[in-house]
């Protein structure tokens, strides 16, 4: 007996033939898929590096404007000592011919430093009068008042700067408390 076997034969046939359309259509959509997560990662790496670089751009530009703040500190003292010493020196003194030209060179370095500080964007601040801010003030004493508000800056004990919108160095002041 003799088998028909055509009909498998077509069978296999058409299988074969749709075989090649599946695998690769499921290839395209394989690559598709990866394409997709490509150009994903980079995106990703795209935004990560403007990340990056304003970062390293901000860290640049506060280096450049901050970057002398602990010298800005260190010359503090020697502004403070310069200005000790000149309120130190009694009127009859700053009259007197032979010392004339000292005070004179002191005053002088004095408005030097004030110069140099305000070219580097250093700033005092100013105290007196003020509501006590303890973003600027570190109040050491309070004084009872009957003429100022609580809370009011009524004596400057150092004074305070800023570099550019940074505290260098709090103001230390004494504050008005209620009158007793």
């Amino acid at each position: 007996m003799m088998e028909d076997t055509s009909a498998p034969e077509t069978l296999r046939e058409e299988t074969a033939e749709g075989a090649p359309e599946v695998a690769e259509h499921d290839r395209t959509a394989e690559l598709e898929t990866q394409l997709d997560e490509a150009k994903k990662q980079v995106l990703y790496a795209q935004a990560e590096m403007q990340n990056v670089r304003r970062r390293a751009e901000k860290e640049a530009a506060d280096a450049r404007a901050y970057g002398a703040t602990n010298f800005a500190r260190d010359i503090l003292s020697v502004a403070d000592n310069l200005a000790r010493a000149l309120s130190a020196i009694p009127a009859e003194l700053r009259e007197d011919e032979k010392l004339k030209g000292l005070v004179t060179g002191l005053e002088a370095t004095g408005r030097e430093i004030d110069s140099v500080f305000g070219r580097h964007g250093i700033t005092k601040i100013e105290a007196m009068g003020e509501t006590l801010d303890p973003n600027k003030h570190q109040a050491m004493v309070e004084i009872p008042s009957a003429d100022a508000e609580p809370g009011t800056v009524v004596q400057e004990i150092q004074t305070g700067y800023m570099i550019k919108d940074r505290l260098l160095r709090p103001a230390l002041v004494a504050v008005a408390k209620a009158g007793n």
